[in-house]
């Protein structure tokens, strides 16, 4: 007799820490190869675009919805794909210098994900921890999930005020009489991450 109500208490227990619990997370690798961000900066004569590879990441996922994550970025890799020749490998050294990202004492950059908003159907609003040149604000953005053969494919479009990771060459924040040389303060990322099989 008491086995058994030994044994139902424990089921009892068991059950209510389940229900009390319900939560199943899975961090699932993105797929470094299939991922990539894309860049655009505008000044006041035009505009520049390009990517950024991944270099690791990894969504975390609660039954199919998102719940977390991060990646980081190559910054080693930055590339710029509207132009071509010598203009392109002078703008990429360029933005790879202490004028802009200073590769060489921060070749990566990160973004992780602080709190997650579901908003049905895919969508979500994302806060995030964004860290560049070694400094971290928060950041907020829109992202969408879909799945496909067990494959998730998350993207988000991220605005980012690069004065507050201390990018500050011709922007108008900090130098006057730039004229046409002024580069607006705020740039694009196209983020895609696919995970792997």
């Amino acid at each position: 007799m008491i086995k058994s109500i030994l044994s139902f208490l424990f089921i009892s227990l068991f059950a209510t820490a389940y229900a009390g619990n319900p939560d199943h997370i899975e961090t699932v690798k993105v797929n470094t190869t299939a991922s990539v961000v894309e860049w655009t900066a505008t000044k006041v004569t035009g505009k520049h675009n390009g990517t950024v590879a991944i270099k690791e990441g990894e969504l975390k996922m609660n039954h199919g919805v998102l719940a977390g994550g991060s990646f980081t970025m190559d910054m080693t890799t930055i590339t710029v794909t509207d132009i071509t020749g010598g203009g392109k490998a002078k703008l990429e050294n360029h933005l790879k210098s202490n004028d802009f990202f200073s590769v060489d004492s921060f070749n990566t950059a990160k973004l992780v994900i602080t709190k997650v908003s579901d908003k049905g159907d895919g969508n979500y609003h994302i806060t995030a921890d964004l860290t560049i040149k070694g400094i971290t604000n928060s950041i907020g953005f829109d992202a969408i999930l879909k799945t496909e053969n067990d494959i998730i494919k998350a993207t988000a479009n991220i605005r980012v005020d690069r004065t507050l990771y201390n990018v500050r060459y011709g922007s108008g924040k900090f130098f006057e009489n730039l004229g046409n040389s002024m580069i607006y303060d705020e740039f694009d990322l196209a983020v895609t991450l696919v995970t792997a099989n």
